[in-house]
């Protein structure tokens, strides 16, 4: 590659949708550094080679919903996706005529093998290692909650542990009581 490329600026672009971790198809298109509409077609030219959990197209109401995450998230609409942020806002205006494909690891890496160029070749070993770093923070993060998981039941045994000291010295700890006076007198 001329110009590396950090796999730090790919994983904003990478969203979790129906379960996958996914791309966008004007994403990729700019990754491989083409056209989105020729992206598309090179894909729908070759439909056959991306079955379901390889490639597929939002729905109406979720594209509704990313776009009304992109409006309210603190994130600027030039710091989201460049061209996806002007599809998601014309999508909206012509009433959802063109909805997005989205790209799971494997779809991206096919596409790649559809579009043959140089460029897709690098841009696909990129996009494969940008998921794998993701998988590889999910791992990290499962091994540090399961980690906090077991903190937090050792702490509730040693907590349910004290608390039986204190009551059994509670009794101890207690001031003696006043032995009764001798009355006088009779």
């Amino acid at each position: 590659m001329k110009r590396a490329i950090s796999t730090e600026r790919l994983e904003p672009l990478i969203f979790r949708i129906r379960g996958h971790r996914v791309v966008f198809d004007a994403d990729l298109a700019r990754l491989y550094r083409i056209d989105t509409k020729r992206f598309n077609q090179a894909f729908k030219r070759n439909r056959h080679r991306f079955p379901e959990d390889f490639a597929f197209r939002l729905t109406a109401k979720e594209v509704e919903a990313l776009r009304s995450q992109f409006v309210t998230s603190n994130r600027q609409a030039s710091d989201f996706l460049g061209t996806m942020w002007s599809q998601f806002v014309t999508t909206s205006q012509r009433r959802h005529s063109h909805l997005p494909w989205v790209f799971t690891e494997h779809g991206a890496l096919m596409a790649a093998n559809v579009l043959r160029s140089e460029r897709a070749v690098q841009m696909s070993i990129f996009v494969i290692r940008a998921f794998v770093r993701l998988r590889e923070h999910v791992a990290a993060n499962a091994a540090i909650l399961k980690r906090l998981a077991e903190i937090d039941r050792t702490l509730l045994q040693h907590d349910a542990a004290l608390r039986d000291v204190y009551r059994k010295l509670q009794p101890l700890l207690a001031p003696p009581s006043e032995a009764p006076k001798r009355r006088i007198g009779f």
